[in-house]
């Protein structure tokens, strides 16, 4: 595909990086020529120095013919405009827009062929605040992804000492629950990934990804460590989009404080927000810490745009006694530094927010996918289409289908029905098929194994 990017931030310069690994044409513009030479010299890509929404730019960067215009600068009135341009003068086919204003995203018709014509929206703080909602929701999970509208969830966790599964193999997961179906999809051992057989034995520290139904994800994840009891009492560290945004939506079911530096701030978030406690001072200062009693808090969430004062506000947190600390850390590079130590979980902003992007860009009939283990994994939702002729997998057991090597079938949803992918289930026209890909290089096999053949037409 032929693809411009506009905005060589964080977010468009990791797409940059997916994309061209996947031999795909990519065009970065951005007005920061220090920062394309960067990304010029590390990747097989073309750059063009302008503004993103100017013709002059567009017509540069090749959109007369691309296939798909992605527009992830740090201004939305740009990402807009550029979309209205290159419908306009140009007539792309495939606008994505990144668009944080709330302002913009909840006035309806606004983003229509006849309006601003962007075909899809992209709201990377609100990818965030779901990715990390859903980690409170799962004590003890260390990512959680959501598939067929929330039927199916995959859960990675890691398996500790005393877990009734450590030390067994995974055969014995079935006969210890036969009322739970589940399937582990992947198991990372000492960061190497390794295909799950039903003799594989699960040792502690593996972190494990398993699929299951939403209703069973409880029960499973107590097999492989001690379950941790609810999260009540939550502390966020910065009152920016993210962290209003998940103070609103947990403050009704739990008791949540903000602690933000900005007095203005302050004032906007306690007029906004019904129940939570808006905190004025600093997420690094150890006797405000003690004053709120941090030793009391299930979890601590550090959402600054600051990576050192998420960094060094997590470990303070965690040393001073609070029960699980989560960090929101924008640089990539510290990512696998710090997780795992006295920081509990770390997200990197970038990667939650690639998933969303990336099933636009996928050939076959993708709906969802989830970029995992730093862009290494994939996790990914198809909807299998055709005939026993014209389809790959239709008709077929799923021990039959030729799936590329590193690849896992864990789940299918017929309708609201969820089947654990079994090798004797067998793929029906419209299943939406769950799939775990631990070789990012396979991904054009799995999709091909989705595109329907000519006879179907």
């Amino acid at each position: 595909m032929k693809i411009i990017i506009l905005g060589a931030g964080q977010v468009g310069g990791t797409l940059a990086e997916h994309l061209a690994r996947e031999e795909n044409d990519i065009t970065v513009v951005d007005t920061d020529g220090e920062r394309l030479r960067e990304l010029h010299t590390r990747l097989d890509i073309r750059t063009v120095v302008g503004p993103g929404s100017y013709p002059v730019v567009l017509r540069q960067a090749g959109c007369e013919d691309a296939d798909m215009l992605i527009a992830v600068t740090s201004q939305d009135e740009v990402n807009m405009i550029a979309c209205q341009v290159a419908h306009t003068l140009f007539r792309t086919p495939t606008k994505i827009a990144r668009v944080r204003a709330t302002a913009y995203l909840t006035r309806k018709g606004l983003f229509a062929h006849e309006a601003v014509p962007i075909d899809v929206l992209i709201s990377p703080e609100q990818v965030v605040t779901d990715h990390i909602r859903r980690l409170i929701e799962h004590p003890g999970a260390l990512q959680v992804l959501e598939f067929a509208g929330g039927l199916v969830q995959l859960v990675a966790v890691k398996a500790y000492y005393g877990g009734p599964l450590v030390g067994q193999d995974l055969g014995f997961l079935r006969r210890h629950m036969p009322s739970v179906d589940t399937r582990v999809a992947a198991i990372y051992r000492r960061n190497r990934p390794i295909i799950p057989r039903g003799d594989t034995v699960i040792e502690a520290d593996d972190e494990v990804f398993f699929i299951a139904a939403r209703r069973d994800i409880r029960a499973v994840m107590s097999e492989l460590r001690r379950v941790d009891r609810d999260f009540r009492r939550v502390v966020i560290a910065g009152g920016g989009n993210i962290g209003e945004r998940l103070a609103e939506h947990l403050e009704h079911s739990h008791q949540v404080k903000i602690i933000e530096h900005g007095l203005e701030r302050c004032t906007v978030l306690s007029e906004r927000l019904n129940r939570t406690v808006v905190l004025h001072g600093s997420a690094t200062n150890k006797r405000l810490l003690e004053e709120e009693n941090i030793e009391e808090c299930d979890i601590f969430c550090a959402l600054t745009n600051d990576d050192e004062v998420n960094i060094m506000s997590s470990m303070l947190a965690k040393r001073m006694g609070a029960k699980k600390v989560l960090t929101l850390i924008n640089n990539a590079a510290y990512v696998d530094l710090v997780q795992g130590g006295e920081i509990d979980i770390a997200i990197s902003p970038q990667q939650a927010t690639i998933g969303s992007l990336l099933t636009h860009v996928r050939r076959g009939d993708i709906v969802n996918v989830h970029s995992l283990r730093r862009g290494a994994a994939e996790a990914i939702e198809a909807i299998a289409h055709g005939d026993t002729q014209s389809s790959k997998v239709v008709g077929r057991a799923i021990g039959e289908i030729d799936l590329p090597r590193g690849t896992t079938i864990g789940a299918i949803v017929r309708g609201k029905e969820v089947l654990i992918a079994h090798d004797d289930v067998v793929v029906e026209s419209g299943d939406h098929l769950i799939l775990f890909v631990i070789d990012k290089r396979r991904i054009r096999d799995v999709e091909r194994l989705f595109q329907v053949g000519l006879t179907f037409f």
